[in-house]
């Protein structure tokens, strides 16, 4: 049975990243929801082509609340949460 897992990259945004890329390999159905920004550096854009490549959707949230109405839905889909 597969599962709705959703990574929350918070702290560590680019071991966030990297995890979610990695869990891609579970043939379960991965989202990435990003708190504030993403930097340009080298090991993200890295991460996010391994997550393009895979097809994993990802959305940046900001402070507002339409951000705040996507996380809480995207919390109430996931049979399982990371927040990196």
């Amino acid at each position: 049975m597969k599962k709705n897992i959703l990574v929350i990259a918070k702290h560590n945004k680019v071991e966030a990243l990297r995890v979610a890329a990695g869990l891609t390999l579970a043939d379960d159905v991965v989202k990435v929801a990003v708190l504030g920004g993403l930097d340009d550096s080298a090991p993200v854009q890295e991460q996010l082509d391994a997550l393009d490549f895979a097809e994993v959707p990802r959305e940046v949230l900001d402070d507002s609340t339409q951000a705040t109405e996507i996380l809480a839905r995207d919390l109430l889909n996931a049979d399982v949460v990371y927040v990196i």
